[in-house]
């Protein structure tokens, strides 16, 4: 099992964020990033809106990064640590431009980037930005088979309803052939466009007993070619909502001082097809006691569980 870092002051709500992580700064974060890269932390997450309604401040909070622009500082922060976004709004990006950030990402840290890409829930957000909410599923899917066309092919072309280009070149092209693309969400769209294109699923709310039977479902797709299919799910998410709020306590989401507890909730997890999970955090007083978690993470979890 590979642990993820709950990178500190990325997201503001209330469910999940800690007072004291809203006086952070980027040099502070960028200290967290060191440390567990230090310390064999596998990858670092970053979530993504561009511009959240007002109605929906409550609900998902209005603090977040440019995940690609974010992943490029924690790049330059660290050495091994991979840069995932999770997740990247893909449909409301043009891919060719998303195409170029991502591989520039991989080609400048060595071949480090994750693009986890979603389609959203928020269709202010996409009327905002000029585009149409219920054709995200289409646009991603086109989106994502240009993108890997630009990635892979020495003389990219590419006819779709939404783009087209060819005679073009694009340059440098991501050091990782292929450059992982993962998918988040729960529907049975998502579970369908992890098997024609994905490397991994990344579920919110999707009980744990289904995970069996959606990794059935992705590798049961006709596109699906045998590929390994990686798996996050971050435990705290037992006990949060859809909507953001907390849910009764699930004693397999507990978060704690306990290793042994921890690592018996890493193999569990591990027994359902996940690979990878981000350890909830215990209530903390400032900075220093969540560098000291992650202290005490890298020694008695990571060695046990890795």
């Amino acid at each position: 099992m590979k642990i993820n870092l709950n990178c500190p002051n990325s997201i503001h709500l209330e469910v999940m964020t800690q007072p004291w992580e809203y006086g952070l700064d980027g040099s502070q974060v960028a200290e967290a990033l060191r440390l567990a890269d230090d310390l064999g932390f596998y990858k670092v997450m970053l979530g993504e809106h561009f511009v959240v309604p007002r109605a929906h401040v409550p609900l998902s909070g209005d603090h977040y990064f440019h995940a690609t622009v974010a992943l490029a500082f924690a790049a330059g922060q660290t050495r091994r640590l991979k840069l995932a976004s999770a997740v990247s709004i893909l449909p409301l990006q043009n891919p060719i431009v998303q195409a170029k950030a991502w591989a520039t990402l991989d080609w400048l840290s060595g071949g480090r980037a994750c693009a986890v890409f979603g389609v959203g829930w928020i269709r202010e957000e996409y009327e905002m930005l000029g585009v149409p909410f219920a054709e995200r599923g289409r646009l991603c899917d086109e989106y994502v088979a240009a993108m890997i066309e630009l990635w892979t092919s020495e003389a990219p072309r590419f006819a779709g309803r939404y783009l087209s280009f060819a005679d073009v070149g694009f340059s440098p092209r991501p050091v990782q052939q292929p450059l992982p693309i993962w998918f988040g969400g729960d529907a049975e769209a998502v579970l369908r466009r992890v098997g024609r294109f994905g490397h991994g699923w990344s579920p919110f709310q999707t009980a744990p007993e289904k995970f069996a039977e959606c990794l059935e479902l992705i590798r049961d797709q006709p596109e699906y070619d045998g590929r390994a299919i990686e798996m996050f799910y971050a435990l705290e998410m037992l006990n949060i909502g859809s909507a953001h709020q907390r849910r009764a306590d699930d004693p397999r989401g507990r978060s704690g001082w306990d290793a042994g507890l921890i690592i018996e909730q890493c193999q569990w997890l591990a027994e359902l097809g996940v690979t990878e999970t981000i350890l909830p955090l215990p209530p903390l007083t400032d900075f220093e006691a969540y560098l000291d978690r992650l202290r005490w993470i890298g020694e008695e979890v990571i060695p046990a569980v890795g």
